[in-house]
């Protein structure tokens, strides 16, 4: 072998041994693939995570104020309502069909109940119910200001077997069952509020 093309083997060697992948360095395309997956998984998680477990919630508007503020957000225990179910003034997110969205709510009247609402009272199969979620100074500055009643009567409403009678706890400026009627089991997805943002507002709501 000339002294030349030796000189020339040795270039291209030199080149190659540069250029090799070490072979435990992952492949463009093997690199992409475990991007895919890794996507696929989260979002498998995320799925699971929010149809079984919890739902994610964002307060819009002032119907739950003061318990619920506008713009909080948390989520709300889905486990929770499949093995508890939906007591009286539990806190729940319900499914609207009329708007086709999700709003936060209290539970009021369960199935079979009558339910109505007298000079800012509220009678379950006639008898007077004591609502101690209420915060009674806030009620007093609204009605100061309305001139009214906090929460406008209605006449007794029977609830069938599977109904739920779910309102507001800002009543004067909460669109709940007096305006969609009641709600059925299946449009209750979770109950409970665990709100963690804003930071200096981190509150839970458990019944």
């Amino acid at each position: 072998m000339s002294e030349e093309n030796r000189r020339e083997n040795e270039i291209l060697e030199s080149y190659r041994i540069r250029n090799q992948r070490p072979k435990d360095e992952p492949s463009f395309l093997a690199e992409i693939w475990d991007f895919i997956k890794s996507i696929t998984i989260s979002i498998i998680i995320v799925f699971l995570l929010t149809t079984f477990i919890v739902k994610p919630i964002r307060v819009d508007g002032s119907s739950m104020y003061p318990t619920l503020k506008d713009k909080q957000i948390g989520f709300s225990n889905i486990i929770s309502l499949k093995v508890g179910g939906a007591n009286r003034f539990d806190v729940v997110i319900v499914y609207v069909p009329q708007q086709d969205e999700y709003l936060v709510k209290r539970v009021i009247g369960l199935p079979g109940e009558t339910v109505s609402y007298r000079k800012d009272q509220l009678y379950i199969n006639g008898f007077p119910m004591e609502e101690t979620f209420f915060n009674q100074d806030y009620i007093a500055e609204v009605k100061s200001k309305i001139k009214g009643n906090f929460t406008t009567d209605f006449a007794e409403f029977t609830l069938a077997e599977d109904e739920y009678f779910l309102m507001g706890d800002n009543r004067p400026f909460s669109s709940d069952s007096r305006r969609f009627g009641p709600f059925k089991l299946k449009h209750l997805i979770s109950k409970d509020a665990y709100i963690i943002f804003p930071l200096d507002q981190i509150h839970f709501i458990i019944q």
